[in-house]
């Protein structure tokens, strides 16, 4: 008998790897969300990329938001960028990474931008204050726009230039290349110090101005002495900002011949540390001898003793003001807002003026 052919067959099986290719598992996509949700493709576009206000009732968002969740789908960001020329990308440039104000403002703008689905690339200026390299091969190509923070606007030409939209953060809001700005009340602030220091009877003041040369220092030092006025005998010493430098500076001016002044006005916290080293040193003592007051209340504010007098100026908030008025301006809106307020925190380095 011939034997069954069905006996000898061999039973293949198909390798793992080969079973799932045919049978691939396929992501989510924008026209499975529509089909869910009983929507067009237009609309989840509109809801999942934020720009259904207005255009979509709240319920239809909702639909589309759940129907997205449920079935995992992601958008494909790459090719929604290729597709709108978008990166969803914004530069924020700062003069340094040593100060702890950029650090503050980096971290609100951060967080604004994440509530849009945007990123915030921090680049530190190698010159400083000066002219900032391009940190790309094409900025143009990798940016959707340019926060600046205490710089002047013609030291970012070489990033973008004309075509990358651009705010500017403490800085001059005369300058007509930027598309917003957004200021700290500074010449309140230096009004709060001065009626403080007045109000102890002081008379005799000294201006520690940072050396670094931007307009957020200058209108300090112009706020100051617009303030003082006939009021008070006012001079000034520069220092660039750093401890060591403030101390050099001060124990100069605090030693020179001349009637010694009563109170230092310092453009910085940083500033203000070296100015009580450098009392102490001289083996006065603050308040009694010297008040000395800061500007910025960094942690370090706290951390010197006695603690400084200080004005606060809320960082955060600027990063996110910065971040909202360019997701304004990247859609068309215009944005203007008052200076943000700023706030006189009194501690133990000022005191009542002493006895002539």
């Amino acid at each position: 008998m011939a034997a069954d052919p069905r006996s000898t067959r061999r039973t293949t099986r198909t390798p793992p790897h080969l079973a799932f290719q045919e049978h691939p598992v396929t992501r989510p996509t924008s026209r499975d969300v529509a089909t869910a949700a009983g929507v067009s493709q237009a609309t989840v576009s509109l809801v999942l990329g934020d720009k259904w206000r207005g255009r979509v009732s709240e319920r239809t968002a909702t639909l589309v938001r759940e129907a997205a969740t449920t079935l995992g789908y992601r958008p494909n960001l790459a090719a929604r960028n290729l597709r709108l020329g978008s990166t969803r990308t914004a530069l924020l440039v700062v003069p340094a990474l040593t100060n702890e104000f950029f650090a503050r403002v980096y971290t609100g703008a951060a967080r604004i931008a994440a509530e849009h689905g945007f990123g915030v690339v921090l680049y530190p200026s190698p010159e400083g204050t000066g002219p900032a390299r391009d940190p790309f091969a094409s900025a143009r190509a990798a940016l959707d726009g340019v926060i600046a923070s205490s710089m002047a606007t013609d030291a970012l030409d070489a990033i973008g230039g004309d075509g990358l939209p651009l705010v500017m953060l403490d800085s001059d809001p005369t300058s007509g290349n930027a598309a917003a700005h957004v200021n700290l009340a500074i010449t309140d602030g230096m009004r709060q110090i001065t009626e403080h220091l007045l109000g102890l009877g002081h008379r005799r003041f000294l201006h520690l101005a940072s050396a670094v040369d931007t307009w957020t220092f200058d209108i300090r030092a112009e706020a100051l002495a617009a303030l003082l006025g006939p009021h008070a005998e006012l001079r000034t010493v520069r220092a660039p900002l750093t401890v060591a430098a403030a101390l050099t500076a001060m124990e100069a001016a605090l030693a020179a011949p001349g009637t010694r002044p009563t109170a230092v006005v310092c453009d910085d916290d940083i500033l203000a540390a070296g100015a009580c080293k450098a009392a102490r040193r001289l083996g006065l003592r603050v308040p009694e001898d010297l008040s000395v007051t800061g500007f910025d209340d960094l942690a370090l504010a706290t951390a010197v003793e006695p603690e400084l007098t200080t004005v606060r100026l809320p960082a955060e908030r600027v990063g996110e003001q910065g971040m909202t008025a360019l997701l304004a301006v990247l859609d068309g809106t215009p944005w203007t807002a008052p200076d943000i307020p700023v706030e006189l925190t009194v501690r133990d380095s000022t005191g009542p003026a002493p006895a002539a």
